[in-house]
């Protein structure tokens, strides 16, 4: 994905959990150009105010008023209705709810920000056992060229790509056919282990697309995170409800989407100038609003994705907490926005 010329550095645009092939690997090369400032030695017992990770503005493009349609892959018989229901309630609330867009709105001074869920769809064809990010940017060009996202405004719009049971996801730029009308020949899952997968970490990412010159297409893909009947963890599994763990992710990388839209751009420039103004808010060592609360929770997953209350709401949102720069760390839902 990196043009010649661009330095090694990178900011980050995926979910991945702490400790994982998947975090070691983004974390190698995570960052931006210049120097940044010095790791702390080492974190307090739980997750202490870590000033030195909080986020920068980088002059890039940022997205207050946004929308998002979720796009279930794997046709009809991939899916449960009640799933897809439970799904899309809890991530249109979570994505408008006072107390946790109060932690948001630090990053959008002078402005309103708001947050609509448009209509869902299952998406039509078979269930794949892999998909890569090259999959999803192909299917991604796919439907725009039929049509299928006009009367859309692509400039503040995500579609997130939410992947059915058991299908694992990596970041291979190179199709695999597996979401295509006609299928090429499957890889199979130890493929997915040769870079970084669900199968190692990979919860999931966003990114876009130029189908032209002026038109940009933003995106997400996100794992159904479960334990697989061989016992094997796909995707970041913390709560028990697979489908709980898709709606953590899709607020990860919604509110990464609203606050650094055009990572991918700044990933894949030709220079470092040219890099960092893409870039809305990361840190100093390339991470997004999302990133570094899973690092600092370690091993102890539960400190940072938790479940909830919905404002004024009998039920329960399962969510990750984001990076708040007025608390220095992770930060749950708050009464009122930071002054």
């Amino acid at each position: 994905m990196k043009k010649a010329g661009y330095t090694q550095f990178r900011p980050m645009r995926v979910q991945v959990k702490a400790g994982s092939y998947a975090e070691k690997a983004y974390l190698k090369g995570a960052g931006l150009p210049g120097n940044p400032l010095p790791l702390p030695k080492a974190l307090a017992a739980g997750i202490a105010p870590s000033p030195a990770r909080d986020l920068l503005f980088h002059g890039g493009k940022t997205v207050p008023e946004m929308q998002f349609k979720n796009l279930f892959v794997g046709g009809e018989p991939a899916w449960q209705e009640s799933d897809i229901t439970l799904i899309d309630r809890a991530i249109s609330t979570a994505m408008s709810d006072q107390r946790l867009e109060n932690v948001i709105m630090q990053y959008f001074p002078g402005k309103s920000i708001s947050c609509t869920a448009l209509e869902s769809e299952i998406l039509p064809g078979s269930k794949p056992a892999v998909v890569s990010q090259g999959d999803v940017e192909q299917l991604l060009r796919r439907l725009h060229t039929r049509g299928a996202f006009a009367g859309h405004d692509l400039t503040s719009t995500i579609f997130n790509f939410v992947l059915p049971s058991g299908a694992v996801l990596n970041d291979n730029p190179a199709p695999t056919g597996n979401l295509a009308t006609a299928p090429r020949a499957r890889k199979s899952r130890a493929a997915a282990n040769q870079t970084a997968s669900s199968l190692n970490g990979l919860g999931g990412y966003h990114g876009s697309v130029h189908p032209t010159g002026k038109t940009t297409l933003y995106y997400s893909v996100n794992v159904f995170s479960e334990i697989l009947p061989n016992g094997r963890e796909n995707g970041i599994a913390v709560f028990a409800q697979p489908w709980k763990n898709v709606v953590a992710t899709l607020y990860h990388e919604l509110n990464e989407f609203r606050t650094d839209p055009d990572v991918q751009d700044a990933i894949e420039a030709d220079s470092d100038a040219e890099a960092v103004q893409f870039l809305g808010w990361t840190s100093r060592q390339g991470q997004e609003i999302g990133d570094f609360p899973i690092m600092a929770a370690g091993n102890n997953l539960q400190l940072v994705f938790q479940q909830v209350r919905a404002f004024r709401r009998s039920f329960f949102l399962p969510i990750q907490f984001q990076y708040s720069n007025a608390a220095h760390g992770p930060e749950g839902p708050i009464k009122k926005p930071h002054q």
